[in-house]
């Protein structure tokens, strides 16, 4: 009787086990749906070798290449920074592997998926979507992780590359680590089982706090998380994409910043000294001092996000490199 028992106990353990699972993918997939009815490409999708790329460009001029940061999109940029340059650049916008409406590169997609798109290869895809839609000696900006890509995309086409300017943005190596979050969900066994948990049932409460935590000091500009399309990043595919590629890449940091002082393009970099996000005396103090006849602009008092907290700066930091370039006159 106590075998019978177990055996039961033992059906009804899996069985509970099996509806969990299939709750979970079936709200995670709702949940999915529902944000990609909602936030559809706002840009069109290019083919790179078999993965697809969304860029969206707005105007006129030379061209301005803009790299959102961790759990990003295009939509970032569009919120009200487009339109300030949009008159006097052709500003080019592109979603990072795994976010937005930019798929993964072959290989590294799927629930148990263990390999990353590091910087470098991130800035090959998104090179190559750039000369599909025939973009010619970028000013390349970089917010925060996007930071990364741009230094990858300067030190792989130094030539090609107009100028680089930094929002907020990581550059060096920072000590310590990224926190359990970021650790769990961009583990193997995470990305499988915890990753189509936070998809199912992570509140909107949260993912607001999430976002003025991002701005912080400053508060979020209204409207600003529904405009964006924060629910995007929250499908389980840009989500373990996120994770993972922030959770792999203080090794590219390392060998990236190694390099630095090669490069001769004009190098703009604008930081809040209130960033704890991305500390400005960890990052954009000593890139100031890697790359030669590079200009950092310290905003006083800004956090993460200085393209909506100060946007006339940054503005400023593109049009001197522009300038600077010889793509402008000077303002």
């Amino acid at each position: 009787m106590t075998l019978k028992k177990s055996v039961i106990s033992m059906f009804v353990f899996a069985a509970f086990v099996l509806a969990f699972i299939l709750v979970v993918q079936w709200r995670a997939a709702a949940r999915e749906a529902s944000a990609s009815t909602a936030y559809p490409p706002q840009g069109r999708v290019v083919d790179v070798d078999g993965t697809p790329v969304h860029v969206l460009i707005a105007g006129s001029g030379p061209d301005l290449v803009l790299l959102h940061g961790a759990s990003g999109n295009v939509r970032d940029w569009t919120y009200d920074f487009t339109d300030r340059i949009s008159d006097r650049y052709r500003v080019i916008m592109f979603d990072r592997p795994g976010l937005g409406w930019t798929g993964r590169l072959p290989g590294k997609s799927g629930p148990w998926n263990t390999r990353v798109e590091n910087p470098m290869e991130q800035a090959d895809l998104l090179q190559k979507a750039a000369a599909i839609v025939g973009i010619e000696r970028p000013i390349v900006v970089g917010h925060s992780f996007g930071g990364a890509i741009a230094m990858a995309w300067a030190l792989s086409q130094p030539e090609e590359t107009g100028a680089v300017v930094m929002l907020g943005a990581v550059s060096n190596p920072w000590p310590g680590d990224l926190g359990w979050t970021y650790t769990v969900t961009g583990s193997t066994l995470g990305g499988a089982l915890m990753v189509p948990v936070a998809s199912a049932f992570v509140p909107k409460s949260y993912v607001d706090s999430s976002v003025e935590s991002i701005f912080a000091p400053q508060a979020a500009p209204e409207g600003y998380a529904e405009h964006v399309g924060a629910s995007l990043v929250l499908r389980r595919e840009s989500l373990r994409a996120n994770a993972q590629q922030v959770n792999s890449l203080r090794p590219h940091i390392v060998k990236m910043s190694k390099r630095y002082e090669g490069l001769s393009m004009p190098l703009e970099i604008v930081h809040g000294d209130a960033d704890t996000i991305v500390p400005l005396s960890i990052h954009s103090e000593p890139l100031s001092k890697q790359v030669i006849g590079a200009n950092l602009t310290v905003l006083r008092g800004v956090g993460h996000m200085p393209h909506h907290a100060d946007p006339d700066a940054v503005e400023d930091a593109i049009d001197r490199a522009a300038a600077r370039a010889g793509l402008r006159k000077s303002p």
